[in-house]
């Protein structure tokens, strides 16, 4: 039996990559005790399919939204149909959006326009919000000021504890995940060693963002012990002590 009740806080198991064998996937993550997993959505497309696996399977919620790394297939449309979406669906969260100015090619002001919107959407139906920033967290900071009355998760957090203290001031949290289990990683180690407890969500990004003993493979949910071990060797706490804390925030942001 595990010892833990985990939550995967950003997992993409409605992916293609899952598709032939989603329901064992599923099975390792609970013989680990990951139990529940928030499934964000990239792209209009994806919707629906994201909806299907979240109904079939216990412990899956969603999270509707726009990818900034989807920017060529989005339209100014699905603006609107994330709008009715999220009336209809009432999902967990609203995302995965935000901005990414690491990619070439993604023009950057389409991608304000998407997320901006996407951040309303979230202030209006009271719903946090899942985002991707990527060498643009000083401008989602100044997004969320902007939009207010915000909450939620900056996932796969990479940028410094200055940005990190304001964003923990702004009531958002950070989630960390299969980076931070490549040593080279010093300043994420840095960041989540000395973080406030309350704002620590762990995740794996499956199927991306693999974890250093597994580099170059698909990721998968079950792996989230491995995040969950190497936090706690950093913050010098036990394991169980991490688990119940993460869970409980997972929980309180996105189930309540």
């Amino acid at each position: 039996m595990p010892h833990f009740d985990l939550f995967d806080s950003h997992s993409h198991l409605d992916a293609p990559e899952f598709e032939h064998d989603r329901s064992e996937v599923l099975a390792r993550a609970q013989a680990e005790g990951v139990n529940r997993q928030l499934l964000p959505a990239v792209e209009f497309a994806s919707w629906s399919n994201l909806k299907d696996v979240c109904d079939r399977y216990a412990g899956l919620y969603p999270a509707y939204g726009l990818h900034p790394m989807y920017l060529a297939s989005h339209r100014p449309e699905h603006i609107p149909a994330l709008r009715h979406w999220i009336e209809k669906e009432k999902p967990n969260a609203v995302g995965e959006c935000g901005l990414d100015f690491f990619i070439e090619g993604l023009d950057p002001e389409l991608q304000r326009f998407y997320f901006i919107e996407q951040l309303k959407l979230a202030r209006e139906f009271e719903l946090p919000v899942v985002i991707h920033a990527r060498r643009a967290v000083d401008e989602v900071i100044a997004s969320i000021r902007k939009i207010g009355a915000l909450r939620g998760v900056i996932h796969s957090y990479s940028g410094s504890e200055e940005q990190a203290r304001q964003l923990f001031n702004l009531g958002f949290s950070l989630g960390i995940g299969g980076p931070i289990t490549y040593e080279r990683a010093q300043r994420l180690r840095r960041l989540v060693t000395a973080m406030p407890m309350e704002f620590l969500l762990l995740e794996t990004d499956s199927p991306d963002q693999p974890n250093a003993d597994h580099r170059g493979q698909r990721n998968e949910p079950a792996r989230l012990l491995d995040v969950l071990r190497i936090v706690a060797e950093l913050r010098k706490q036990p394991v169980e002590e991490i688990a119940r804390a993460t869970t409980a925030n997972a929980v309180a942001i996105f189930l309540k």
